[in-house]
């Protein structure tokens, strides 16, 4: 069955994460996506280990980062710097609906390659660019990376143990978090400008902007501070609006329990054999638990500390109490609705092995995602030069020129 992407056409430019996981998705969702890569390097990603291994054991280009980027795509490699490099990505881009892109503000000009560049070949096409800071400001020509970004954005300021406990410092994600959120923005901007197209026939630039989508993931963080001008602060583990939401040790590990309203509070107390507790006028209501979130914690403790994880999460469960383990990354794959919902799969690789990776979490009834493999450095470039016309003598020529 066909995806619902099914017939467009996307030349991506991008590279690392965030429009590598823009791109990814529209893959995902049926479209051909032509990766451009670098001749002889490939993707920044793909010299971040670790990597699969051939049949040598070997280490190959193929990293774990870049193919969990990249699945589903065509692979090409050209030397956009040369003038015949840069005149086939024109040359591709007047077959292709969208155009993305995470280069430094401006950066692509000179290659011909921007906005007004595209538009000259493809004049509906939707240009999508990716940058730290957007095309306009005073940091507008700043490289930005994910780490700098959290910083910027306030995310790390809220992320991490409360100032003067053991261990106090603003923290970074360890997944490229606003790499990734900005990734999302961008495709859903990308979506609604083919819909746009769709009904007039226009194509249009879309300004993603890693800034932008950071400051937006702050949400309630945010507006709070807009609301009442007040700072918001690390908090750990603690929820920063309901109590108790908290980790908790128990008797052989931890369990995380997220308490959101009353009803839950006294379905807890039951559960750890404590129904007084929910009569208590110092934990009645959310507002005096929350006011008091450290010393119920105190008193929650020891009841939690006398039983193993799997009791606790199980009791809970019984008792609609929101309630799980920490999981470390094997025992996420081992989990039983992990693998009911079928998060693992492997996948044939042009390398002759089959690769281990997650599936898309979309999942549509009508359009189901079908999962490709990531592509190997230079993968397609001939196959799809010898769509845009070029003979197999042609084909030799640009490479021994270096332009692919």
């Amino acid at each position: 069955m066909a995806g619902v992407l099914s017939g467009v056409r996307v030349l991506d430019l991008s590279r690392v994460v965030s429009g590598p996981w823009c791109t990814q998705i529209l893959a995902d969702l049926g479209a051909e996506v032509i990766k451009i890569e670098r001749a002889g390097a490939g993707d920044d990603t793909r010299m971040m280990g670790p990597f699969l291994e051939d049949a040598e054991r070997k280490p190959t280009n193929n990293s774990a980062i870049f193919m969990a980027c990249n699945r589903g795509k065509r692979s090409m490699t050209i030397d956009i710097a040369s003038e015949e490099g840069a005149g086939l990505v024109r040359e591709l881009a007047a077959t292709c609906d969208v155009f993305v892109e995470n280069f430094k503000a401006g950066a692509l000009g000179k290659f011909g390659l921007d906005y007004e560049g595209i538009r000259a070949v493809r004049p509906d096409v939707v240009y999508c660019s990716i940058t730290g800071f957007g095309h306009d400001g005073p940091y507008a020509a700043r490289p930005a990376y994910d780490f700098i970004m959290q910083a910027m954005s306030g995310l790390m300021s809220t992320n991490g143990q409360p100032e003067g406990a053991p261990g106090s410092s603003p923290l970074r994600t360890a997944i490229p978090l606003t790499d990734m959120v900005t990734g999302l923005y961008a495709t859903i901007a990308v979506l609604a400008a083919l819909m746009h197209r769709n009904a007039s026939g226009e194509g249009q630039f879309i300004d993603a902007a890693m800034l932008d989508a950071s400051v937006a993931l702050n949400a309630n963080l945010a507006v709070g501070f807009l609301l009442n001008g007040k700072v918001p602060t690390r908090s750990g583990n603690t929820n920063a609006v309901v109590a108790p939401s908290d980790a908790f040790e128990t008797a052989d590990g931890s369990v995380i329990i997220a308490v959101s309203n009353d009803a839950q509070f006294r379905a807890l107390s039951m559960v750890i054999g404590a129904p007084e507790l929910a009569d208590d006028p110092r934990f009645a209501t959310n507002t005096e638990r929350f006011a008091r979130r450290y010393e119920l914690r105190d008193v929650l403790a020891p009841y939690l500390k006398s039983a193993p994880t799997a009791v606790w999460v199980a009791r809970c469960a019984k008792a609609n109490v929101p309630c799980g383990q920490i999981n470390h990354m094997h025992e996420v794959f081992a989990d039983a609705q992990v693998r009911h919902r079928g998060l693992a799969i492997s996948l044939p690789h042009s390398s002759g092995q089959n690769v281990r990776l997650v599936r898309s979490p979309l999942n549509l009834s009508k359009t189901p995602v079908e999962h490709r493999a990531p592509p190997a450095l230079g993968e397609h470039t001939d196959a799809i030069l010898a769509e845009l016309g070029r003979s197999p003598d042609e084909i030799a020529a640009l490479r021994a020129r270096k332009a692919i």
